[in-house]
């Protein structure tokens, strides 16, 4: 895909939302089975189920995904994407790239070791090993964008509000 074709797909929607910005508001789902014998949750991915579990430092078998893998595993995709998008509507080209997020976390917390070490990521690096001859300035707008309209990314860093409530009975049922 190049930038016309790009600019092509994305006009009438972004039209659409100058137009009718209620059109732009879009809620995504994601949904988990709790299994009655272990700690583990099915969840449906929208293309396959997995089946994620404790991450070996808190007791898990490592047999299962973690959700904190599968978090830095959206931040890559959704940053992946953001760039390759970003570049396309540039014209910078990129013959190959690699995404790479690690993220630190202390187990102490999740464990309820020590109180006062936080629970979840302290730090998440996220870096783009890229093969192009796009000069150093191009490289730099080409990062700022993709931080800019990552998602995850700016999902990450802004903390949203999180809502969170137990049903039960036939209430909880979906």
């Amino acid at each position: 895909m190049d930038a016309e074709e790009l600019r092509t797909i994305q006009a009438p929607l972004k039209q659409r939302y100058r137009d009718d910005p209620g059109a732009a508001l879009v809620t995504l789902r994601a949904t988990g089975t709790l299994d009655d014998a272990s700690v583990s949750c099915r969840v449906d991915t929208g293309r396959a189920m997995v089946e994620a579990g404790l991450h070996p430092a808190t007791g898990g078998s490592g047999l299962q995904a973690c959700s904190g893998d599968m978090l830095l595993q959206a931040l890559v995709a959704c940053a992946a994407v953001t760039l390759r998008a970003v570049s396309t509507a540039l014209a910078i080209p990129i013959r190959r790239g690699d995404v790479r997020a690690e993220g630190d976390l202390d187990f102490r917390g999740t464990l309820g070791v020590d109180r006062e070490v936080p629970v979840g990521f302290q730090r998440i690096r996220l870096e783009f090993a890229l093969e192009t001859d796009a000069t150093a300035g191009q490289l730099a707008k080409l990062l700022q964008l993709t931080e800019r309209y990552c998602v995850v990314l700016q999902t990450l860093r802004g903390g949203p509000v999180v809502d969170a409530e137990i049903r039960t009975g036939a209430q909880g049922a979906t």
